[in-house]
């Protein structure tokens, strides 16, 4: 499988627990990924038309917003639907999120981090061969 180039990648992280969301801005910058976080799914829209992200990280359970709710949002919009979405969550039944809600992947919490690192690398890798 070839490596992604990283440069020039960006990522948006959106999770309310400001220690995990803190963690996985560590370790995509590490990475050497461009990083733009939030700890709200409002106004997701605008962040991701100014940021323009090669994948989203995105929180099932959010303080003011479902992040299933928000992922089926991003998949239903044309100018987003090809944008992979990899879902986060402790609760046991997130892997539900990619068949009810379309997400692309999913991680749970706690998560390991190479594990997450490759999974973001596959998912930036399937959408390249798609475009």
């Amino acid at each position: 499988m070839p490596t992604i180039q990283k440069m020039d990648k960006r990522v948006i992280i959106v999770e309310d627990e400001d220690n995990v969301r803190e963690t996985l801005e560590l370790l995509l910058s590490n990475a050497g990924y461009t990083v733009k976080s939030s700890a709200t799914g409002t106004d997701i829209f605008n962040k991701i038309t100014e940021f323009n992200p090669d994948i989203i990280l995105l929180d099932v359970l959010l303080g003011d917003l479902d992040g299933r709710d928000i992922c089926r949002e991003i998949k239903a919009n044309p100018h987003t639907q090809n944008t992979p979405v990899i879902m986060l969550s402790g609760v046991p039944d997130v892997y539900n999120a990619i068949s009810d809600v379309g997400a692309n992947d999913v991680v749970s919490k706690p998560f390991d981090e190479i594990t997450l690192l490759n999974r973001i690398e596959r998912q930036l890798s399937n959408s390249k061969i798609q475009l």
